[in-house]
């Protein structure tokens, strides 16, 4: 095989910049890129470093994954260069800052089969508004990737989509069909990492992502025992989970990066540390069953990531599900009253306002309370998935308020309408999982209703110290700020 020219481009997707972290003197970042498999490995020249050329991670579907992990000092015009094309980089956190926050970058069916013309016009809204007003960073709050279709991959795994739950455990997932569906991820990922709009801001903005359940199928942790613990179902999370390690953690699979503090993968939960400020994205995934949304190793992770929080830095969580919502055990016992499992009853139990979530739903916001009074930590959580737009907030002990700020989805088509609305009739009933601190939902600045049904995304500033947050409406366009 000849070896390409060094001078000709051979990266197939990529770069793209993975958060790990900052201080006073610059950044720790990840980096991630594909080209096919043979070619020489990409050259990383950074601000401040000498030259290195990047680690094989993988080989998968005739592709090479590379990645590294690096910094940058703070200062001005600062940047690296991947095979001799330079991407700048913000490295000064310590001032004015901004964030970004998406959930929910597709559909559950045929979203591969979308124009891109229409499918991402959120994501060029945001490139432009980064090439105007650069983002430090950028906040994935879940369902990065559609993966609903990974059952398609192989007709195995289609004839096992279409049994019954008491017939799903007899299927076996051999190797064949494991092959089928890693294809399938792959190919998807590297899709998304190639899509314009993204592809310029993933190599020049730094993210964090976790996943949510369209990351690795539709409600992934909530399905009965007979579906859930089936052999083709846990084939399909280790697909998602190998996939997502690479792509969305940017990490090599032998080694988490240390905002992973789990360092099993039993639990991917993640925190890092920035000037001012921390951001702690809990997995809310992988140890998920219908009767826990996460098991000891997550609660660790989270509760350790807070800890380590420095007292008096605002705190920003992302849940990939909100921490607020309407009374949804309501709903759910009117699903009681009908026989056999409901179409919506895995997208409720997924929630943590169901009633089978209800103590941890508890643990989750005192946690957060005890940071902003204790310590002295403001708590903002950011979530996606209900693809929607809205805010709410909990009143705390000390007279505060703990904000939830809502931005679903930045491809995903906007809902009817009467979804919106009938959520926003069930929170006018309010809610008060932690007896003397109600929660109220509200509506987005300039908003008739508490719940906005277009295509969003979501930016955090801080400006002089102080935060605020905007929505970017598809048709309604900017909101006003709001003071966090």
């Amino acid at each position: 095989m000849s070896t390409p020219d060094r001078h000709e481009p051979t990266l197939v997707a990529g770069p793209v910049l993975y958060a790990r972290g900052a201080d006073g003197e610059g950044v720790r970042l990840g980096l991630v890129a594909v080209t096919r498999e043979g070619a020489p490995a990409p050259r990383l020249e950074a601000d401040g470093a000498e030259p290195v050329a990047l680690a094989l991670r993988a080989e998968l579907f005739g592709h090479a994954v590379w990645g590294a992990e690096f910094s940058l000092p703070t200062g001005e015009d600062v940047g690296y260069r991947l095979d001799g094309r330079r991407f700048p980089v913000v490295t000064d956190l310590s001032g004015d800052v901004a964030v970004g926050f998406v959930s929910c970058n597709g559909q559950e069916n045929g979203d591969e089969g979308r124009s891109h013309e229409d499918r991402d016009v959120m994501w060029r809204r945001l490139a432009t508004e980064h090439r105007a007003r650069p983002f430090a960073l950028l906040l994935h709050g879940g369902d990065q990737l559609y993966a609903d279709e990974a059952v398609e991959a192989h007709p195995e795994t289609r004839r096992w989509a279409a049994l019954s739950i008491n017939e799903k455990p007899g299927v076996a997932f051999d190797a064949p069909m494991e092959e089928a569906v890693r294809g399938y991820f792959f190919r998807r990922y590297l899709a998304l990492m190639r899509q314009p709009a993204f592809a310029e801001l993933g190599a020049r903005v730094p993210s964090l992502m976790i996943w949510d359940d369209h990351d690795i199928f539709d409600g992934w942790g909530s399905h009965p025992a007979g579906l859930q613990e089936s052999p083709v179902a846990l084939g399909l999370f280790r697909a998602a989970r190998e996939m997502f390690m690479l792509f969305q953690l940017g990490a090599d699979p032998a080694a988490l990066p240390l905002t992973c503090r789990d360092r099993s993968g039993a639990s991917f939960s993640q925190d890092a540390r920035f000037p001012g400020f921390s951001v702690l994205l809990p997995d809310l995934r992988s140890e998920r069953t219908p009767e826990r949304v996460m098991g000891e190793r997550g609660w660790e992770a989270f509760e350790a990531g807070l800890e380590a929080a420095p007292d008096g830095d605002r705190r920003i969580v992302v849940s990939s599900v909100p921490a607020l919502g309407p009374r949804l055990s309501l709903v759910e016992a009117l699903l009681d009253l009908y026989p056999g499992q409901q179409q919506y009853e895995d997208d409720l139990r997924d929630q943590w306002q169901s009633r089978g979530h209800r103590a941890e739903w508890a643990r989750f916001l005192f946690a957060m309370e005890r940071e902003a009074v204790t310590r002295g930590g403001p708590v903002t959580v950011v979530s996606g998935e209900i693809h929607l737009a809205t805010r709410g907030e909990m009143r705390l002990s000390d007279g505060s308020s703990l904000h939830q700020l809502v931005a679903s989805g930045i491809t995903h088509p906007k809902p009817p309408a009467a979804l919106g609305l009938g959520l926003g009739l069930l929170s006018r009933l309010g809610h008060s999982p932690l007896p003397g601190r109600p929660i109220r939902l509200k509506r987005l600045p300039g908003q008739a209703r508490v719940y906005t049904a277009e295509r969003n995304y979501l930016v955090l500033r801080r400006r002089a110290g102080h935060w605020t947050a905007a929505w970017e409406l598809e048709e309604s366009g900017r909101t006003a700020e709001l003071g966090l």
